[in-house]
């Protein structure tokens, strides 16, 4: 099946939990297809947590959850070794994030030293627990969500960490005419937590996923889309009300999503 016809699929899916918010949707479909992380920013009740759930139902992605907190640790993430005197030798206990979707909620809650947990493992698809290198599934794609209105106990992203992310979606509240949606769903017994009693499916295997994120990688690119690109980073360093220019990474995003 062509991109179309697997995106169409997963829009309709999606829309059995997800009343509106196309834009919102559509922008997660691409960085899904350019396998891409994806930073979900609005605030609290927009359907932010509920969209990745589904997506990942959607794609038949196994889906993990990390609920960021200021006293949250690295190893909470990534894993640990620990002792088994059961075998008298140290076993790896991985963490949440050996999924196909993690969840990062709340990202911004929590010290930049758990934040750099995520950057090996978003740029790099592995993790290192006590010198040794662990794969991540593939794919692995991160979706984070933060607040823009509550900074009261919240600690900015590092640049290293914004700069991992393939696009920021600003979830906005539902259009009038789909928030009265909502409430007709929940009123005809809707519940947030049974997506199966929603009749949603998956409609895409991890092989046709495989396929349809190698056809986009492989779209042919004329000469003149790289010197567009590199000028639209360039613009960005030479702008005088932008604190940090894009890194080449994000004119490899560029690409990686056109």
């Amino acid at each position: 099946m062509s991109v179309e016809t697997i995106a169409a699929k997963i829009r309709g899916e999606v829309a059995k939990t997800i009343a509106g918010q196309e834009s919102v949707v559509e922008l997660a479909l691409v960085a899904i297809l350019a396998n891409g992380h994806v930073l979900l920013e609005g605030v609290p009740g927009v359907a932010k947590t509920l969209l990745v759930r589904t997506l990942a139902k959607t794609l038949g992605l196994p889906y993990g959850r990390v609920q960021f907190t200021p006293d949250l640790m690295p190893s909470d993430v990534i894993g640990t070794n620990i002792f088994s005197p059961r075998t008298g030798d140290f076993e790896l206990k991985k963490g949440p994030i050996f999924v196909g979707i993690l969840l990062a909620d709340e990202i911004n809650r929590t010290p930049p030293k758990t934040q750099a947990a995520l950057l090996e493992a978003m740029e790099e698809r592995q993790v290192t627990i006590d010198g040794i290198t662990h794969a991540l599934p593939a794919p692995f794609l991160v979706f984070a969500t933060q607040n823009p209105l509550e900074y009261e106990g919240t600690y900015p992203l590092p640049e290293a960490q914004q700069d991992r992310f393939l696009v920021k979606i600003l979830v906005d509240y539902p259009s009038p005419e789909n928030e009265v949606d909502v409430l007709r769903r929940h009123h005809a017994g809707f519940k947030v937590q049974d997506l199966e009693a929603a009749g949603v499916e998956t409609v895409v295997s991890l092989s046709e996923l495989d396929e349809l994120q190698k056809e986009v990688q492989n779209t042919t690119v004329e000469e003149k889309v790289f010197d567009y690109i590199y000028s639209v980073v360039q613009a960005t360093r030479r702008a005088n009300d932008i604190g940090v220019g894009a890194s080449p990474r994000a004119g490899i995003a560029l690409l990686a999503s056109h």
